[in-house]
């Protein structure tokens, strides 16, 4: 029971995301509004972590099954995919790489603020 209700906060808070895309027509997708008031929330302490900590963790351990569903619709644009290989490929690493580069000088950055 305390599963579901975790999920079901979670839940709300993504209805509540895509009704203020729908309604208030936010050039955002509603799953992004949703994280962005569950982040507020968390924050402010409108939402305990404890409140939805065992989900989460449910949630980040199954992370690998909720991409089947994108993956499994790239195979209708195979076509597009083939035509723009290369151009796709470069982007993915030199994305992968900025990535990379961004998280290392954050982390370094917070390590240096710690110890100071």
């Amino acid at each position: 029971m305390k599963l579901l209700r975790q999920f079901l906060i979670i839940l709300i808070i993504c209805v509540i995301g895509e009704v203020l895309n729908k309604v208030m027509h936010i050039p955002l997708p509603g799953s992004i509004i949703g994280m962005i008031l569950l982040f507020i929330c968390l924050l402010t302490g409108l939402i305990k972590i404890e409140m939805i900590d065992e989900v989460s963790k449910f949630l980040l351990d199954h992370l690998a099954f909720f991409f089947i569903p994108s993956g499994v619709g790239l195979l209708a644009y195979v076509g597009i995919l083939k035509e723009n290989f290369v151009s796709i490929t470069v982007i993915c690493v030199v994305t992968t790489f900025l990535v990379m580069i961004v998280t290392g000088l954050t982390v370094q950055m917070i390590k240096r603020r710690k110890a100071r």
